[in-house]
């Protein structure tokens, strides 16, 4: 999974290894400057559903990850590990990393302006997380094609200076508001 910053002064890491080839945007596609605009729209979505296991603050088993900023077309959350998101003991499950990539990278993508649904999502685990552990997460978006934005990202454990120990790729899909169904 690799990407390229726009400009030295852009706060989007660079990531090393190899990218998937279906998660790497195809040579040519361009990498969008998110609007102000895309940023409104993205939090007032995110601030509208309580119920979501990724953000929503009414979902009590849920990550209730909080976006903490977007700059430079970079979102950044935050989440503390609780003990009911532990796999091995002491440790967090790495599905609820997963799922903060996940919730990271899609709101990365609803920056650029239209609603998004993840269509793949890669992960890399690089370093166990232990339970209480302040998560911080960035996303940015890579690149657009068709329907298709192109996202990576990053979670470090205990600040955004912190150890990398997940890094995901992936591709989310533009939808029209019609797919998604009313609140149950």
């Amino acid at each position: 999974m690799t990407s390229s910053p726009p400009s030295p002064s852009a706060s989007r890491p660079a990531r090393p290894g190899p990218a998937s080839s279906r998660t790497t945007p195809p040579p040519g596609a361009p990498a969008p400057a998110p609007s102000g605009e895309g940023a409104a729209v993205m939090l007032a979505s995110l601030a509208g559903f309580d119920g979501c296991f990724g953000c929503g603050s009414e979902a009590e088993s849920g990550l209730r990850i909080r976006h903490t900023g977007v700059e430079d077309g970079v979102v950044t959350c935050e989440f503390t590990v609780r003990r009911e998101h532990q796999g091995a003991p002491g440790l967090c499950h790495g599905g609820v990393l997963a799922t903060a990539m996940d919730e990271a990278l899609g709101g990365a993508a609803w920056l650029l302006g239209n609603r998004y649904v993840t269509g793949r999502l890669e992960t890399d685990y690089l370093a166990p997380v232990p339970v209480g552990s302040d998560v911080h997460v960035r996303a940015w978006c890579t690149g657009l094609d068709g329907r298709k934005a192109y996202l990576e990202g990053e979670a470090r454990v205990g600040g955004p200076d912190g150890p990398v120990a997940v890094r995901a790729a992936g591709v989310f899909i533009e939808v029209p508001q019609e797919h998604f169904v009313p609140e149950s």
